[in-house]
Order: C-alpha cells, then sequence, then structure tokens
C-alpha cells in the first residue's frame, strides 16, 4: 500500500510517499521532499505551484492513501489562514487524483509514530529515521512532518485492520 503524507503551508509544503511491504510490514520511503514557493509571488500563484506540483507527484506515484495534518487553532490569524489555503490546495489535488483522505491531528500523528502524544520534533524525527531505515534524519522538517504523516496512516490502518 502506497501512502501519500502531505504537511501543507504557503511557503513550504512538505510531501512523503510511503510504502507498506506485503510481505514484512516494512515501511520505505519512496519519495519525499518539499515545493517552495517564493514569498515574491502573488498568494495566488504560490497556491498555483503547490497545486501543479502534487497534482504532478499524486499522477506519478499513484498512492492509494493520502494524509494530511488537520488545521489546528494557531495564534496568527493570517499563518492560519495561508496554511489553511494551502491545505485546501492539498485536498483538492488528492480529490481530483481520487485519492481517499484521512486527516489526523498533530497529537494523533506523535501516538501512532513515537507512541508519545508529546514527543518533541527531534524525538519524531529521529523514530521517522528509525522506522523507513534511513541513514539520516529526513530534511527539512517539512519534508520529515509528511514522512510521519504517512507513517501515522498506516500504522493506524494497520491497527485498524487487525481489530476488525
Amino acid at each position: 500500500m502506497l501512502v501519500v503524507g502531505i504537511d501543507p503551508g504557503t511557503a513550504t509544503t512538505g510531501y512523503a510517499f510511503v510504502s507498506e511491504a506485503a510481505e514484512d510490514g516494512c515501511l520505505r520511503a519512496v519519495d519525499f521532499g518539499v515545493v517552495l514557493t517564493p514569498n515574491t509571488l502573488p498568494q495566488q500563484e504560490r497556491l498555483l505551484i503547490i497545486y501543479r506540483k502534487l497534482s504532478e507527484l499524486l499522477a506519478l506515484h499513484r498512492p492509494a492513501y493520502g494524509a494530511v495534518e488537520k488545521l489546528f487553532f494557531q495564534r496568527n490569524v493570517t499563518s492560519a489562514i495561508a496554511v489553511g489555503q494551502a491545505r485546501g490546495v492539498a485536498l483538492l489535488a488528492l480529490a481530483e487524483a481520487g485519492v481517499q483522505v484521512n486527516e489526523y491531528s498533530p497529537l494523533e500523528v506523535k501516538q501512532a509514530v513515537a507512541g508519545y502524544g508529546a514527543a518533541d520534533k527531534k524525538q519524531m524525527q529521529q523514530m521517522v529515521r528509525l522506522l523507513l531505515g534511513l541513514q539520516e534524519v529526513p530534511q527539512p522538517d517539512d519534508a520529515a512532518d509528511a514522512l510521519a504523516l504517512a507513517i501515522c496512516h498506516l500504522h493506524t490502518n494497520g491497527w485498524l485492520q487487525v481489530s476488525r
């Protein structure tokens, strides 16, 4: 099963494609990185860049499922609106590609990946590295967050299948 994790943001959107091997259940990072948009562009052009790149990646990899972080309350309203817009573009690209989407809160991601809802960023990055058998902590942070989202979905989905 191939899952795409998306950590939306206007300046930087993290993406990650993670597969689970049917034979042994091991997780493997297929592709990950970030979509960067120049802050000199108008907002609508930045969103178009995100949409086009995600659409291109979804067409290339054809994941079955998508995991996107739920929008949580932020004190900075301007940042929350920008993240919400990038999130909407990501959801649109996923829907257009026919990808089933699940949304996870930061707490759910931390519990599924690190087993601890209050894990810090370094703990999460080390767990992502270990779970995927990577030599180094994935960079940048937004890509590592997207990997964690995909892992969260795979762990949650596996648990749901076992519990049925």
